[in-house]
């Protein structure tokens, strides 16, 4: 039987010590006690009353060693120690070994040089009345202790309600495909924009250092989807830089055939500018001689035009006026000769009269073959 059980129980430790139906001792009875020692121990003479000075003496200079002793502290490099005096502010204290009188002063060190973290996600309506999960990052260093420390009861739920706001407030205000593709990072920058606007009125001594997107992406039921969308886009991207890529490429080709053929046709017209002054000036010149003699320049002329026009062509004249003997030339080879076949074929027959094929038929002394062309005829493979 345990002995705090009811039923007059007599077990308990604090009853019948000694043989007496005794309690638990009394707090006020063992100092009373105590000093009481010392009173008696005054009555016995003179030394017994300095025996009690010296105890008390020596009891005091513990405490007060005690007391020096406890006011030593240690402010940390990286911190700032904010020093209160009765509760009220006092003072800041740099990083070392520092002392401050118990009991009256309390310091509060804060670390100044450390940067903190502080993220936010959850589920918000965008403008187009969409559903993303965004989460997003804060990075943030305290630059004034006693602002960190007093301008708000907890910075650091501030700030964190603070950022919470300052995502929703943005994303609600954007819609859906700018959040989840190409627009994280102008929607970052605006949620860093807006979280600054909020915390300046409470100058709470923070300097936010970086804002990082972590993620967002829309609900799982449609999170499929939306992944198609994405690669769509990014092929549309992707298909757009292949393009302008083969623009880059082609375009300065495309302009140098174009230059050329310009060229091409810039020649080609003083060609044809030059040839049509060079026949005006030949015709100028054979005015006088038509006014002298009209019929031998005709017939000079056409002979001149009959014989430029069958030098481009397969036909060979052969002059018959000394007879209609047929003959057989060897016609393919001679076709398919270089340009001195016209001079072969007079060598071989001398009565052959044929256009010279390297310079259109008009021989070095400036005549034509016009006599044998009258009465000649044109034989097209023996004929």
């Amino acid at each position: 039987m345990a002995w705090n059980e009811p039923g007059g129980n007599k077990n308990d430790p604090w009853k019948n010590r000694g043989g007496k139906d005794q309690g638990p001792p009394d707090l006020d009875d063992v100092f009373k006690n105590l000093f009481g020692k010392f009173s008696k121990g005054g009555g016995n003479g003179g030394s017994g009353k300095s025996m009690g000075k010296l105890g008390i003496s020596l009891l005091v200079g513990l405490l007060v060693v005690i007391w020096f002793v406890s006011g030593f502290y240690t402010i940390r490099e990286a911190e700032r120690g904010v020093v209160l005096r009765f509760g009220e502010f006092y003072t800041e204290v740099e990083p070392g070994l520092r002392w401050k009188p118990t009991f009256v002063d309390s310091v509060i060190p804060v670390d100044v040089q450390s940067i903190r973290d502080q993220a936010s996600s959850g589920s918000m309506l965008t403008e187009d009345e969409n559903v993303v999960r965004v989460q997003m990052e804060m990075q943030y260093r305290v630059v004034d202790p006693f602002r960190w420390t007093f301008a708000v009861e907890n910075p650091e739920t501030s700030l964190s309600q603070a950022l919470d706001s300052a995502i929703r407030y943005v994303v609600g205000h954007s819609e859906m495909d700018d959040v989840l593709t190409d627009g994280r990072e102008v929607t970052r920058q605006r949620v860093w924009e807006e979280l600054q606007s909020i915390i300046e009125p409470y100058n709470m001594g923070v300097s936010i250092i970086d804002m990082n997107f972590r993620d967002a992406r829309p609900p799982e039921e449609v999170k499929d989807a939306f992944d198609d969308a994405i690669a769509a886009q990014e092929d549309e991207q992707r298909f757009i830089r292949e393009a302008e890529a083969y623009a880059r490429e082609i375009e300065p080709r495309a302009r140098g055939r174009a230059n050329r053929m310009n060229e091409e046709a810039q020649a080609y017209k003083e060609q044809i500018i030059l040839e049509a002054q060079g026949e005006v000036a030949r015709f100028e010149e054979l005015l006088p001689q038509y006014e002298q003699a009209p019929q031998v320049t005709r017939d000079r002329i056409y002979l001149e035009t009959m014989e430029a026009v069958y030098g481009n062509t397969s036909k060979i004249l052969v002059d018959s006026q000394n007879g209609n003997s047929m003959m057989y030339l060897p016609l393919d080879k001679i076709m398919n000769s270089s340009g001195n076949s016209s001079q072969n074929l007079r060598n071989m027959v001398p009565n052959l009269q044929v256009p010279d094929l390297q310079n259109n038929g008009r021989g070095s002394n400036n005549t034509s073959p016009s006599s044998g062309l009258r009465n000649s005829r044109f034989n097209n493979g023996g004929e």
